[in-house]
């Protein structure tokens, strides 16, 4: 079915846009939800008027979102859940949890799908969200997960007295083991390595003048001999 789309409909067309379409697609979602009609001859006749109406509305959304960024950018939401003596929960936090938890907080309808958990939140402890609330419009909130028995603020504390603990301990340990590190005394030299002796090489005509001796003594004796 061709139809004339009276909004954008993310990841299928524009406002104002002519496009065929999936009669099952047409009927059972765009028209109900007034997204788009039937491509009629009156409805061709109004395309350029619901394109120009279309890029109004999404400059306003567009703005919309942006202050809603705004005004989400660092906003913690505090979830309470029972978890066991490790920490671990019993059961996890999801995206509609989060999504419900800001709407007590703003009072705007913020759809599950734009906060972008990768995996269930199943621990105790503060963890950052992306909201994705328009393709070029995001915040990041922080999302507080504590205990039954507890307020959010006492338990966001020993969290961060916690960490703070933790890096006192690596900087003391890192200070221990710049002392006992081995360390070069001051004053020592290396050492230059003692040259090998090597024997004196025997030259050449040294070695053809014995050669010569030998010959004129054994002469000598042979003459000897026949005398």
């Amino acid at each position: 079915m061709k139809v004339v789309f009276l909004e954008d409909v993310e990841g299928v067309a524009m406002g104002g846009e002519v496009k065929e379409v999936k009669n099952g697609f047409a009927r059972n979602y765009l028209i109900p939800k007034n997204l788009a009609v039937p491509a009629t001859h009156n409805a061709l006749q109004r395309v350029q008027g619901l394109a120009v109406q279309a890029d109004n509305d999404r400059v306003k959304m567009l703005t919309d979102m942006r202050e809603l960024a705004n005004h989400l950018e660092g906003v913690r939401v505090d979830v309470q859940m029972r978890a066991g003596a490790t920490g671990q929960l019993y059961g996890s936090v999801t995206n509609a949890m989060v999504a419900e938890r800001l709407f007590e907080l703003t009072e705007r309808e913020i759809d599950r799908r734009v906060i972008e958990i990768a995996e269930p939140i199943r621990d105790l402890g503060r963890f950052e969200v992306n909201v994705r609330l328009h393709a070029d419009v995001q915040a990041q909130i922080g999302v507080l997960v504590y205990p039954i028995g507890k307020e959010a603020d006492e338990f966001a504390q020993s969290l961060l007295d916690a960490e703070a603990k933790a890096s006192e301990a690596e900087a003391a340990e890192a200070l221990i083991g710049q002392a006992v590190a081995p360390t070069d005394a001051p004053g020592d030299s290396t050492a230059e390595p003692e040259e090998e002796e090597t024997e004196p090489e025997t030259s050449e005509e040294s070695s053809s003048e014995d050669v010569s001796d030998e010959e004129e003594e054994t002469a000598e004796e042979t003459d000897s001999e026949k005398e």
